[in-house]
């Protein structure tokens, strides 16, 4: 039986993960202790997730730190995986910022230590690790950003209209206390790919949702939205008059990607991901939605400054994936995004 270890696996993409990979008669390892709770408080808890996985019987769950060395020592020399996905994470701009050595140790540190046991032990496996779209910075905000009535675009002859692509620079800009840990850790896992030639594949995410998201007020935009909506709670926009964009790629059809590298890996490669031009949304056009879905009319508080370093506009140019991967396309539709959200995510 094929061995996969997967850290963050109560979280969003970490639980879409375990359930794709046991229904692939996978034995998964999973590590998460709910450091999420630890973040952004009881709302946000995985432990709910959790649970849910536990149903799994080739599931096994580990609810140590990802930064416990002698711990990780331990699984690794008991196991030799062919799948190691790295979606653990402090994902917050704003709690870094609280906590920057927290958060680098989490974020860059515990991918060091996971690469290295992954070198020693299962090199002829696969590691997969869910980057960031923030290790560009700010320095999508200097594109020339037209303003409509409920999104900020670009012109349809500009060179990144169709989304980001991996040429953008991650140097000379603002990247926040998290986009920075975010970096560290891209460039490492790229790097044992390149360097030791290890199967190792970086994706860069924009809005990564789908209803096993623990939304809350600083990370789970979709997921949280929805909460708010669906229960009267006031959301709160933060800068750029709610017509910041997002792109929004469903967890299930991440996972889909993540298999198509594990099938046929590659070096170091990272790749941009995101709904791209097929899903997007800003806050605005967001919030009208999920207002059609659920019938109930949002309440909404505005504040004029933004987050630090927080994108005005982005969209995944996935060229290159799809260039390397051209059988995986979307399944999940954007609308269809909102309604799962509505009808299946985490509310209470």
């Amino acid at each position: 039986m094929k061995k996969a270890l997967i850290t963050g696996s109560a979280g969003l993409i970490g639980s879409e993960s375990v359930r794709f990979f046991c229904e692939k008669d996978f034995q998964v390892f999973g590590i998460d202790n709910d450091m999420r709770s630890y973040f952004f408080g009881k709302e946000a808890s995985t432990l709910w997730n959790k649970e849910k996985l536990e149903k799994y019987k080739n599931y096994t769950h580990y609810a140590f730190d990802i930064r416990d060395e002698k711990e990780l020592d331990k699984m690794f020399k008991k196991n030799t995986f062919d799948l190691i996905i790295h979606t653990a994470a402090q994902p917050s701009h704003d709690w870094a910022a609280k906590e920057p050595l927290t958060d680098f140790s989490i974020n860059a540190t515990a991918t060091l230590l996971l690469l290295e046991n992954f070198r020693k032990y299962s090199s002829e496996g696969v590691f997969i690790f869910t980057s960031t779209n923030k290790v560009y910075g700010d320095r999508p905000n200097f594109l020339p950003l037209i303003e409509t009535e409920k999104r900020y675009e670009l012109s349809e002859d500009h060179t990144f209209y169709q989304g980001v692509d991996e040429s953008m620079s991650i140097d000379d800009c603002l990247h926040s206390i998290f986009g920075a840990s975010k970096v560290a850790a891209d460039i490492m896992v790229a790097e044992y790919g390149k360097y030791f030639h290890l199967k190792t594949a970086i994706f860069r995410g924009g809005c990564l949702t789908g209803p096993a998201h623990s939304g809350t007020s600083l990370h789970g935009f979709l997921a949280y939205l929805v909460r708010c909506i669906a229960t009267g709670k006031k959301y709160t926009i933060l800068g750029f008059k709610g017509k910041q964009v997002r792109d929004n790629i469903h967890s299930s059809d991440l996972i889909r990607a993540f298999y198509e590298v594990y099938k046929n890996p590659r070096h170091g490669e990272a790749y941009n991901i995101g709904g791209s031009r097929y899903s997007n949304f800003s806050i605005l056009e967001a919030i009208e939605q999920i207002e059609l879905i659920l019938k109930k009319k949002a309440k909404v508080e505005y504040v004029d400054k933004n987050r630090i370093g927080d994108h005005m506009w982005y969209i995944s140019d996935i060229s290159k994936f799809r260039s390397h991967y051209p059988n995986w396309e979307f399944k999940i539709s954007p609308q269809e995004i909102l309604e799962d959200l509505c009808k299946h995510g985490h509310i209470e």
